[in-house]
């Protein structure tokens, strides 16, 4: 094996293994990047480390950090309100206490695709799934794997408009929008929401049929002090995310495209890079805007909501720059050419070999935004040209990314896995089985199933 080859899986398996362990990919990344360097042949680890890794993690940054800061405010603010609480309580109560899986699953999803970050979801929905679990006697259990399917999949990845970050970091690359091939995103989005429906309807069966209820628990788990029922009502709170969808799109499909953005060339970009950030953008901020006009009343200190926010916002980002600084370090590496060979030459369609790519490197470093930008870092430019030479379409290309991020990052190393199951008060032994299979297996089988879709010239 050549030896350049043996340090980039030596650094792979070090970094999988480590963050497992607990350790930040802050840190980890530059030092594992090195010892990758280190074995490649013609490679100087000082330029290495200032001129690949902490150029492409700053680039990372100026591409993505106002959608990072904009979409961890605006969760935060909807939280702090009792918005998003306000929201969850409302489909439960619709759907009702009969549908527990289904009543959860539905709340978590209307939050993650009006753009409340996944991680503010948890924290917000929690306490409600743990009361409407308890009062339908469906095990314990069961609760982060609901969460995930609802968050962590289609409102994720699949879902065309979606703001979550994992849906937008192709757009810079691809000069495409959050909306980008939507008949694949709903095939994929229904292929995850249906089998993950049957796998843990499945599961509360087999619970019941068992005779296992919601179990024995002695944490507090739902408040229900008069101040957490002084939020609003859920026709307000609605608002805010339903001007980011419609603004959103609204924008993006007819105000800039309808205006002179000439100018652009002086900025050495065009419109079709910057449109559905621009757009994305000023959604996210009137939503902001309109969400602290609601719900002022309801917030205790919105100057600290708004700290918060922007803070929260800064460590997603910087474990996301450092694995992209690793990737780039990976790429720039003599050996690196020989796995670039190895992807490519993957037997079918450049959408098969993409795919395969982004979801192998989002499983490496545990996350699904890093894989993805590491996968469009170094190899985004050649599935580019290989598309375009096919008669692929780009939009195709990034529907097909981006669901297939959202498979082997939920390997037990994931920070948001590690995170749900500690506020849920779980186990990996507990719950990960049904993480496994609605965030991982599930996903996997709908990136196939899209892929077939895509073959066939549905966009």
């Amino acid at each position: 094996m050549d030896v350049g080859i043996l340090g980039i899986l030596l650094s792979l398996v070090l970094l999988m293994y480590l963050a497992y362990r607990g350790m930040s990919v802050i840190w980890l990344a530059p030092i594992l990047a090195l010892v990758a360097a280190l074995f490649s042949a013609g490679t100087y680890m000082m330029a290495s480390y200032t001129e690949v890794f902490m150029l492409s993690a700053a680039n990372y940054v100026k591409l993505y950090f106002p959608a990072f800061l904009l979409g961890a405010i605006f969760g935060k603010v909807m939280d702090d309100s009792g918005a998003a609480k306000s929201i969850a309580k409302v489909i439960v109560n619709k759907v009702g206490s009969n549908n527990a899986i289904l009543a959860v699953v539905l709340a978590v999803s209307v939050l993650t695709y009006g753009g409340v970050s996944m991680f503010v979801v948890v924290f917000a929905v929690y306490p409600i799934a743990a009361q409407i679990f308890k009062d339908s006697n469906v095990p314990k259990r069961l609760i982060p794997g609901t969460i995930a399917l609802g968050s962590f999949t289609f409102t994720m990845t699949a879902l065309p408009g979606s703001p979550q970050i994992q849906n937008t970091i192709a757009m810079p690359f691809f000069g495409t929008t959050a909306y980008a091939a939507p008949a694949l995103g709903l095939v994929g989005a229904g292929a995850m929401f249906g089998l993950g429906m049957l796998w843990l309807k499945r599961r509360e069966a087999i619970a019941r049929t068992n005779g296992e209820g919601y179990g024995i628990h002695n944490e507090s788990e739902c408040d229900d002090s008069e101040e957490n029922n002084n939020i609003p009502s859920a026709t307000i709170a609605f608002i805010p995310i339903v001007i980011v969808l419609v603004l959103n799109f609204l924008i993006v499909t007819f105000y800039f495209p309808s205006v002179d953005t000439s100018y652009l060339a002086n900025y050495d970009t065009t419109l079709q890079k910057v449109n559905g950030m621009w757009s994305l953008i000023i959604a996210l901020t009137t939503a902001i805007i309109v969400a602290l006009l609601l719900f002022k009343k309801y917030m205790k200190d919105i100057r600290f909501s708004l700290n918060e926010g922007g803070e929260s916002s800064i460590m997603p980002i910087m474990n996301t720059a450092a694995a992209v600084g690793f990737g780039n370090v990976i790429k720039s590496l003599s050996s690196f050419e020989l796995v670039k060979e190895g992807i490519l030459s993957i037997p079918g369609t450049p959408l098969l070999s993409f795919a395969m790519s982004t979801s192998l490197l989002a499983g490496i470093t545990g996350s699904a935004s890093g894989g993805l930008s590491i996968a469009l870092d170094a190899l985004g430019q050649v599935y580019i040209q290989k598309a375009l030479e096919l008669g692929i379409s780009l939009e195709s290309l990034h529907r097909i990314a981006a669901i297939a991020c959202g498979g082997l990052d939920s390997l037990p190393h994931n920070g948001a896995v590690i995170t749900l199951l500690g506020i849920c008060g779980m186990t990996h032994r507990d719950s990960y089985k049904d993480i496994f299979v609605c965030t991982l297996a599930i996903p996997v089988v709908a990136t196939g199933v899209v892929l077939i879709f895509a073959s066939m010239g549905v966009v």
